[in-house]
């Protein structure tokens, strides 16, 4: 409640002070005492989503000290095996909120409070919603070392601010921190989209990809399209800073004709709640097929996205026959660096050569409505707005396996696949669990809901699905031990845990019958004890570790050793 009352009132100043969004450049500090060099920026196409902040490069180490940006309060303390991994949440008088993630540990008191919580809860994952002034910070106050936990891919630091009422998250190059950068965004491919029923490109009924090439003067220029009816464009490109390789996400994107801008977005804040529409964003069906992401500069079925500035005519264009067009594509980012393709177009009718090919299936779907199959081994529920348009899906019926098209075709929201498992004994169904096959034929695990004699998970992924089996435990070795072995020079234990194919669901450890904490690091798969703990004082340990795979399969990990 307190926290709530606090928020509020922090709109209330926000509002007063700053009237609508005002990212103030004054009031914060760099999060870090190294130079800002991005692996991330904000707005970046990611899976799924939109990126929510920035990546900070850390010099691939972990354990740099991150300093509170301003004056605040922690509102949110968050330990996860994915996503952020350890984070924190702190709240600045000014309306804003700044998030630091994947970090390796908290400042001294903050870790104090944190794993008192996990020792209570006897939990790794344990989530905090703080009370105002509970824990205060100030401006350049030490709260964390920078890590690699969660979902990072490598060491760095995820930085958020976010607007504290709204929780959307902004642009942290709007606040004033300091990048280098005087290098230009890129462009490395350019389509061209037909988009009413006759329209044409190039002779052609399906999206051509055009050729450009520079000019003198830094601009691109593409070769001259004939098109005819309703058209569109899109792009693939990327941004970096100086001094890094990392080709970044884009902060700004116009398109104009002839002059007047058709579709301008850019990249200063989005909603959480509309983030996974970037799938109606990009050319989803070149993303399935290419793992390459293309931008499309119009509005296509399903788009809700408040990112744009301007759109007219939803940024699709109508040529008429015998007139020409002088298309712009601009890319900027935050530094004024910026890209320009121009793209000549006339409106010509030309014999068709290349016809759109649409396979056609027993089934069709109805976006708008609800949608229920029966594929013999299982059956699929679609609700209404699953899909972002109607579409021919192929649906093939199996024993123990079902095909639901392919990943293709994004879904929005989830659906439930029930399988039914009435041929088998109790015994054989407490080992089966509902998996989706990758690109590799490897069975993925889904969260298996288990109710008589039918299991159901629920998903947005398109693809081939089976009922697994999973016979194997996992497995757990020492890694930093022997058995007897005396380890009082030693500041930290590890064990190494994996599981063959449902993979990792609950572990817990325990030093002569008592609970302790063992961080797991699912990359490294390892699971950690820190001696600093010292919640025993035995000269003779026995340490006890218990894992358990997602359909209950059991391994328990036994060792003795010394230490005073």
């Amino acid at each position: 409640m307190l926290r709530r009352i606090f928020l509020i009132l922090l709109c209330h100043f926000s509002l007063l002070f700053f009237g609508q969004e005002n990212y103030p450049k004054n009031d914060f500090r760099s999060p870090l005492d190294i130079p800002l060099m991005l692996a991330g920026t904000f707005g970046e196409l990611r899976s799924n989503h939109f990126h929510s902040g920035i990546d900070i490069k850390t010099k691939q180490r972990q354990g740099l000290p991150i300093y509170a940006i301003g004056d605040g309060t922690v509102t949110r303390i968050k330990v996860s095996l994915w996503g952020y991994g350890k984070v924190i949440y702190v709240a600045h008088p000014n309306g804003y909120t700044s998030v630091y993630g994947h970090l390796q540990k908290f400042a001294p008191k903050i870790e104090t409070y944190i794993k008192k919580l996990q020792y209570q809860k006897k939990s790794y994952e344990v989530e905090t919603f703080l009370d105002f002034g509970e824990i205060k910070v100030k401006k350049g106050e030490l709260i964390a070392y920078s890590g690699n936990t969660g979902s990072s891919s490598g060491p760095h630091l995820h930085f958020e601010i976010r607007n504290s009422i709204t929780e959307k998250p902004t642009n942290p190059l709007l606040y004033g921190f300091e990048v280098r950068d005087a290098t230009n965004p890129v462009i490395n491919k350019l389509f061209a989209y037909p988009l009413s029923k006759n329209a044409q490109i190039n002779q052609s009924n399906e999206k051509v990809q055009l050729h450009f090439s520079k000019q003198k003067d830094g601009s691109y220029l593409a070769n001259k399209v004939y098109a005819i009816e309703t058209i569109g464009f899109g792009f693939s490109g990327y941004d970096r800073q100086d001094i890094t390789a990392n080709k970044n996400g884009i902060y700004q994107v116009q398109l104009s004709v002839n002059g007047e801008v058709y579709t301008d977005y850019d990249f200063d804040q989005f909603s959480f709640k509309e983030t996974r529409y970037i799938n109606t964003f990009i050319d989803y069906d070149y993303y399935g097929k290419y793992k390459q992401k293309i931008q499309l500069c119009f509005i296509a079925p399903g788009n809700q996205l408040h990112i744009y500035n301007k759109l007219k005519n939803n940024g699709k264009i109508q040529i008429k026959e015998g007139l020409s067009y002088s298309i712009e594509l601009l890319l900027k980012d935050l530094n004024g660096n910026s890209t320009k393709i121009i793209i000549p177009v006339e409106g010509k009718k030309e014999p068709l050569k290349i016809k759109k090919k649409i396979k056609i299936t027993d089934t069709y779907i109805i976006a708008k409505k609800p949608n229920n199959y029966d594929l013999g081994a299982a059956k699929v529920y679609f609700p209404a707005n699953t899909f972002y348009k109607d579409f021919y899906i192929d649906l093939k019926k199996g024993t123990d396996t079902v095909k639901i098209h392919n990943s293709r075709v994004p879904a929005q929201r989830n659906f439930t696949i029930a399988f039914d498992v009435s041929k088998y004994s109790k015994e054989e169904r407490k080992q089966l669990f509902i998996a989706r096959l990758d690109r590799k034929l490897k069975p993925n695990y889904k969260s298996t809901y288990k109710r008589g004699n039918t299991f159901t998970t629920r998903t947005r992924d398109l693809g081939t699905y089976i009922l697994a089996k999973d016979t194997i435990s996992p497995k757990i070795r020492a890694k930093n031990f022997k058995e007897n072995q005396w380890l009082t020079n030693y500041s930290y234990l590890s064990v190494l845990i994996s599981d063959d194919l449902s993979g990792i669901k609950t572990y817990n450890a325990t030093l002569n019958g008592k609970w302790i904490l063992m961080e797991y690091e699912s990359k490294k798969k390892t699971l950690t004890y820190n001696f600093e703990d010292k919640i025993i004082e035995n000269k003779q340990y026995t340490l006890e570790v218990s894992v358990s795979d997602n359909v209950g399969n059991t391994s328990i990990f036994t060792s003795t050793f010394y230490r005073k």
